[in-house]
């Protein structure tokens, strides 16, 4: 099996369901961007060397595909997905509890930045907004289901509390940010 189809030369791919779009449609910037965060986050698991935050981050890849298999399916097509439950969402909220009572309390706004892998979490805690936005954007035009865009939600969360355990895991100083500038 060759892995180019040719079927996309003509800037039209096709959804789950077989339904062609153009490859800016809003349903392909919202899944695409979904791909896009996934990837970022195996690059922090290449970068995590703490067992527990790399299980973390693998059940989140896990769950990320299945968003993208339903934001690749439109209509009576999604009913095929399983995508995200709501139980998933319950436990990216048990574990940003968790985590934040291993970190200091923030009194003020600090800069993405810190350890290589925190500084990786940070990038991806921004394209998991990126990906939330181009969701709820999809979600005005069509239907998406409300657990993706909570997920999103709950997601860029934990990944800024992940940031910020990997700084201390890594005794790495936070820098705050100077308003004064």
């Amino acid at each position: 099996m060759k892995i180019y189809t040719k079927t996309g030369d003509k800037g039209e791919t096709s959804l789950f369901g077989g339904e062609r779009v153009g490859k800016d449609h809003a349903r392909i910037d919202a899944y695409g961007t979904v791909d896009e965060l996934n990837a970022v986050i195996g690059v922090c698991r290449s970068m995590v060397r703490h067992a527990e935050l790399d299980a973390i981050l693998e059940e989140i890849q896990n769950d990320l595909f299945g968003i993208g298999a339903v934001l690749a399916a439109p209509g009576e097509a999604a009913q095929k997905v399983s995508g995200v439950q709501p139980s998933a969402i319950s436990r990216l909220e048990r574990q940003i509890d968790t985590i934040s009572e291993h970190i200091q309390p923030l009194s003020q706004f600090i800069l993405p930045g810190g350890d290589g892998a925190a500084a990786m979490l940070h990038l991806a805690r921004t394209v998991c907004r990126r990906a939330e936005r181009l969701t709820v954007h999809l979600g005005r035009q069509e239907q998406v289901p409300p657990e993706c865009i909570t997920y999103l939600n709950r997601l860029s969360d934990l990944l800024f509390v992940c940031a910020r355990w990997v700084n201390a895991l890594t005794n790495t100083q936070e820098t705050k940010w100077n308003s004064s500038r």
